[in-house]
This record gives C-alpha cells, structure tokens and sequence, in this order.
C-alpha cells in the first residue's frame, strides 16, 4: 500500500457514514496524486436487477460537467448529418463509419444515432455493447434532437446502469474541482437515480454512497440524507 494512500486512510473514520458537507472536506484534505485524479460514487441499490422491472438505467447533465473532453461520433444521414456536423460533432456517417470501428477504429467515447439509423448502428452492436457504447432511447443517445444530445454530451451527461449486484459507478468530477461543485454534482447525479427507481423496488433504495478519488480509499455517505421516499 503506498505511503499516499495509508496517509489519506488515516485521516478519517473508514467505516464512518458522513454529511455530504463532512465527507467532501475529507476528500479536499486527501494528499494528491500527481495527475488530477477523477472523484468516482459508487451508488448501492435496494434492487434485484434479476428482475426485468427493477432494471435502473439512465443518464443526466451534471451542472459542473465531468472535467474532460467527449469525442463523439454520431450516425445520422441527410439534415440530421449536418445539424450533427454543425453541433461539433467529431464525427458524422451511416456505414463509412461502420466500416472504421469493424476495422478496429474506436477513437470516441459517446455513440449518438438519429432513430432511422439505428439498422446501420446494428451492424457494430457487437463492438459497441461490451463497451457500453451503444445508443439507447432510455440514455437520450437515440434521438431526432442530435444537437441537444451532442451539447448534452459536450456539458457533461453521465450515463448510468446498474450492475448485477445492484451498484451504479459513475464520475462526478475531478478533484481539483473543490468540494462544493462535486458535492452539486453528486447531488444531480443522486436525484436522478432516485427518480429512476423502480416501483417494484422494497424497502431501503438508497443502501450505500461510496465516494472515492482514482487512486484513493472510499468515504461512505450518509444515504438518509436524500429524499428516498419515492
């Protein structure tokens, strides 16, 4: 274990639950790494993901952004190709850029697809859906509006599903960005996944809140602290 990380484990009560205020000042007081770390939650749900209807899938904008640039590709024809273009796009095709990812091109980090090209965007599934890459209507990627999926996406949409055991991962800044503006993040990003619950989700929704930088220990957060009533 390095020296940095027992340091920031020894500041603080590991197996504390702590306020939303509390838990970012420990995170701000933890020595850095020598890059600018990216702050991660990790969400545990009272979810059986076993079931079709208890299946939590989604995506907001959060209001600080992520801390990095978005290369998105977009498959549209026609208009929706040069709204795409116009928007920023990184890059605009149907099957040109098919054949660029099945001959191993995979330069991007976000899929949009206007709904009329969602055949074209087929042919890739198997490359894009490991890699959970593939455009869904549920994460806003499928859609006629390609200009507010790309500004949404350039802003700082994070998308979010839950794993088997129940657990959504996701980024919610860089450290550098303080407390405060990770702390609006985690908030947007939390009351999101609330309105995502399942109706046939029992009892506790909100299990855990882990928040933890890239090569830092985990500060649980108090889940009480979120309206879970809903």
């Amino acid at each position: 274990m390095a020296k940095r990380y027992k340091e920031n484990t020894g500041s603080y009560d590991s197996t504390k639950k702590y306020t939303l205020v509390d838990a970012f000042d420990i995170l701000s007081k933890f020595k850095n790494a020598k890059f600018d770390e990216t702050v991660n939650v990790a969400f545990r749900l009272g979810i059986d993901t076993k079931q079709s209807d208890q299946q939590v899938r989604g995506a907001t904008v959060l209001p600080n952004g992520v801390g990095r640039k978005t290369r998105i590709i977009v498959f549209a024809k026609g208009d929706k190709a040069t709204e795409a273009q116009n928007a920023g796009a990184d890059l605009v095709g149907a099957d040109d850029l098919v054949a660029k990812i099945n001959e191993g091109w995979m330069d991007f980090d976000k899929v949009i697809a206007s709904p009329d090209m969602m055949p074209v965007v087929s042919k890739v599934a198997k490359v894009l859906g490991p890699r959970g890459l593939m455009p869904n209507p549920k994460t806003g990627t499928v859609t006629a509006d390609v200009v507010k999926a790309i500004n949404e996406e350039r802003k700082g949409k994070v998308e979010y599903r839950a794993e088997k055991a129940g657990v959504v991962h996701a980024p919610i800044g860089k450290k550098s960005f303080g407390k405060e503006k990770l702390q609006q993040n985690l908030q947007a990003l939390a009351e999101s996944i609330i309105k995502a619950k399942p109706a046939t989700s029992k009892g506790a929704y909100l299990r855990s809140i882990t928040i933890a930088p890239t090569m830092g220990p985990g500060i649980r957060i108090e889940p009480n602290q979120f309206n879970v009533g809903v």
